[in-house]
């Protein structure tokens, strides 16, 4: 028995409906670190990208060296730096917030280099546009270029998100128990694996094809000369 449920062992299929409850608990962690770390990585990959493109030199050459720490080092390494050496620091974050801010600056190396091509892509000319409309830069990519830029950044982004779903069990080893970690414990406490792994891997899939197919369906809604802001 775990957290109030009773489990079936008398066929896979009644086992698997006994422990689903389960599986769902850790289901609902997964998503919310999953939207979490993704908010984090799309805010932390903008600065960082900004800061790359400055046409200042000791701006942008340190902010290239934290994207390609950041990229180069394991998940895993940053996820045990913020939960086991910050609070030596006196700086103690719950589990869960740790993990997802682990995901959220693991990613948004990636999400800098994303927002860094799309914003290159974007024609210069209306770079050229906007500084002769003297505006200012803070005005010229909020309203020009970044929302041009989102159509054709949006596949990447896509990509990355499925593949910060698929990195959420990393965060067991940090005590926050989503679908995979509950599903070890089931597994060792009933010496049954099978059915709770491949449940988990089901609803992996089913959570990553939803979301692949909502990145599609936006992308198909988005012009693809970009969002039109008033």
């Amino acid at each position: 028995m775990m957290y109030g449920f009773h489990w079936d062992l008398s066929n896979p299929l009644a086992f698997a409906w006994s422990i689903l409850p389960i599986i769902l608990i850790g289901l609902t962690v997964t998503v919310e670190a999953t939207i979490l770390g993704f908010i984090v990585s799309l805010i932390i990959g903008l600065a960082l990208a900004l800061l790359r493109r400055t046409h200042t030199r000791w701006v942008a050459w340190p902010t290239a060296v934290v994207i390609e720490f950041i990229r180069d080092t394991p998940l895993i390494v940053q996820l045990f730096f913020l939960y086991y050496v910050l609070p030596q620091f006196g700086i103690l974050l719950p589990a869960f917030l740790t993990g997802a801010l682990a995901l959220g600056i693991q990613y948004s190396a990636y999400m800098s280099e994303v927002y860094r091509a799309g914003l290159d892509a974007v024609p210069h000319g209306q770079l050229e546009a906007a500084t002769a409309l003297n505006l200012s830069r803070t005005r010229m990519y909020v309203s020009i270029i970044i929302p041009q830029a989102i159509p054709r950044i949006l596949p990447a982004m896509g990509n990355y998100l499925v593949s910060m779903i698929k990195d959420t069990p990393v965060l067991s080893v940090v005590t926050v128990l989503e679908m995979l970690g509950l599903a070890r414990i089931i597994g060792d406490r009933t010496f049954r694996y099978l059915v709770p792994l491949t449940l988990v891997g089901a609803i992996f899939l089913i959570l990553s094809m939803t979301a692949s197919a909502g990145v599609r369906r936006l992308e198909r809604a988005l012009p693809k000369s970009g969002i039109l802001l008033r």
